[in-house]
């Protein structure tokens, strides 16, 4: 779908001046309206079809803040517009009641195929819409629904604080999914709700000892034990179970930890002591070399980035996170002989999202280059 061009300022149409907001604001008004510039809070709404009257009169007066609600009702679309995919494959923006109204109506046509309803339940639950979610899973479960659709009953249950029919659901998931780790961590969250705690733990466990790998898990165990004795205890019941079998490999638990202290100034150096901890356990983990090379680009060691990441090269053409730090580094270092190299090898790869990457920044170091030799160019021009 091509871009839509900003409508034409109406020649009578009053000019706005220095507008000010305060918090964020949806403006609808042609960019031309704002002749001391665009509000850096403002979001400025240029309509994709004919505008409505309603919208034209809102034009005619300038630049207008609105309630969200009032403007995707002057842009013509039924709630808030969201980004889906045509037949082919292409975004095209679609109002939200339009889109489960029309994902309703694809499923009540034939409610034996699961899947339609599986699909109109998924975008419920994004969307917030656990009720309508339950019923309609509720019915995908009657007919012979998978484990996956009793977890998710179970979930939407849960989000609803519906704790004895979650419990139930939850636990009928248990028993479909005995390797998945997540109908007991939500399982978790509703003994907590119900003040179990030794039942909580008991579940996180179980999480941990299904797949030792599930960071969600161990980042479970860390705040149950935070939030009742403090942020050593949690930290000593995290490695204490580590140690034990079968979680001495996994790098999860030090991932889960570095997680916590990660986001201030303050406490990288701790995050790093963590994410170090976990790289070591597992060099070949690649969620525990995105964390520590990004943990030291922050700090602006772009050398020791590529130190990290230069040994998991081979991993990248499946991990777009590592292909990015590790790029990353390497282009800020003006290393382009690396980088082209790097792209080269990205570009062959069968993920679509690391292809997709290569593609994307090989135009971007294209660029980079032309950009230097006109540089250069006019360099020797002026000498």
């Amino acid at each position: 779908m091509s871009q839509p061009k900003p409508m034409p300022a109406k020649p009578n149409a009053p000019q706005g001046t220095n507008l000010q907001l305060q918090g964020g604001a949806a403006i609808v008004a042609p960019v031309s309206a704002f002749p001391g510039g665009v509000p850096g809070n403002a979001l400025v709404v240029v309509p994709m079809a004919k505008p409505s009257d309603d919208l034209l009169a809102q034009l005619a007066k300038g630049p207008v803040a609105l309630e969200i609600d009032q403007m995707w009702k002057l842009l013509g679309f039924n709630g808030p517009a969201v980004q889906v995919q045509d037949a082919e494959g292409r975004p095209v923006a679609i109002g939200l009641e339009d889109l489960l109204a029309g994902l309703e109506k694809h499923w009540q046509e034939n409610k034996d195929d699961l899947n339609r309803g599986r699909l109109y339940a998924q975008e419920l639950m994004k969307y917030g819409r656990h009720e309508k979610a339950e019923k309609v899973l509720g019915k995908v479960v009657a007919n012979g629904g998978t484990g996956d659709d009793w977890l998710g009953l179970g979930i939407a249950q849960l989000n609803q604080e519906k704790w004895d029919d979650a419990e139930g659901t939850l636990r009928g998931a248990q028993n479909l999914l005995p390797e998945n780790p997540l109908p007991s961590l939500h399982l978790a969250k509703v003994l907590k709700a119900k003040d179990d705690l030794a039942g909580e733990r008991t579940m996180i466990e179980r999480a941990i000892h299904i797949d030792p790998n599930s960071v969600d898990a161990w980042a479970y165990l860390y705040t149950q034990v935070r939030d009742r004795d403090g942020e050593a205890a949690a930290i000593a019941a995290v490695e204490e179970l580590s140690a034990a079998e079968p979680n001495k490999k996994s790098a999860a638990p030090f991932v889960a930890l570095q997680g916590f202290y990660s986001g201030a100034e303050e406490t990288r150096d701790r995050a790093l002591a963590f994410a170090q901890q976990a790289v070591d356990r597992n060099p070949r983990d690649p969620l525990a070399l995105v964390c520590l090379s990004a943990l030291y680009g922050q700090k602006g060691d772009l050398q020791k980035v590529i130190e990290i990441l230069r040994p998991a090269e081979s991993l990248m053409a499946r991990d777009v996170r590592l292909a990015n730090n590790y790029f990353q580094a390497l282009f800020e270092l003006k290393d382009i002989d690396r980088v082209t190299k790097l792209l080269n090898a990205l570009a062959g790869s069968q993920n679509a999202q690391v292809k997709q990457f290569a593609i994307e920044r090989s135009r971007m170091v294209a660029q980079f280059l032309q950009q230097q030799q006109a540089q250069l160019a006019s360099a020797v021009r002026r000498s």
